[in-house]
């Protein structure tokens, strides 16, 4: 297989003769083999393993987002990856980079829902005048 690793400004990872690959979703682990049907899946934070014969195992952390394979190629779009060896490393940074929420994006998400929520009044008022 062919894997493509896009991150929302560049590759950061694209290998040709992929073997297998492992990747985390809601509802558990998901395994790809060359000869599986195509297929499209969310992603969960969590490691993404992929082997090849030069390689070996490989393991990235990846943030949330989406794995598409169409025939033998496969595209996996995220936010954030880490590459690494050392699998456990590689789980607390899941843990501590992609599972936690930056005090910039919360602030960002409590001041969007006020202003939804101030929306919301302001369409109800006009609803009852």
């Amino acid at each position: 297989m062919n894997l493509k690793i896009l991150l929302p400004f560049q590759i950061f990872a694209e290998k040709t003769g992929v073997s297998r690959i492992v990747a985390e979703t809601r509802e558990g682990s998901f395994g790809l083999l060359p000869h599986r049907l195509d297929c499209v899946v969310a992603l969960a934070p969590g490691i993404l393993t992929y082997e090849t014969t030069s390689d070996g195992e490989v393991f990235v952390a990846v943030d949330e987002g989406v794995l598409v394979k169409t025939g033998p190629d496969v595209l996996v779009s995220v936010r954030r990856a880490l590459v690494g060896r050392e699998l456990g490393q590689l789980r607390e940074a899941v843990e501590r980079e992609f599972l936690t929420l930056d005090e910039r994006e919360q602030s960002m998400r409590s001041m969007l829902a006020k202003m939804e929520g101030d929306l919301i009044r302001r369409m109800a008022s006009l609803h009852h005048d």
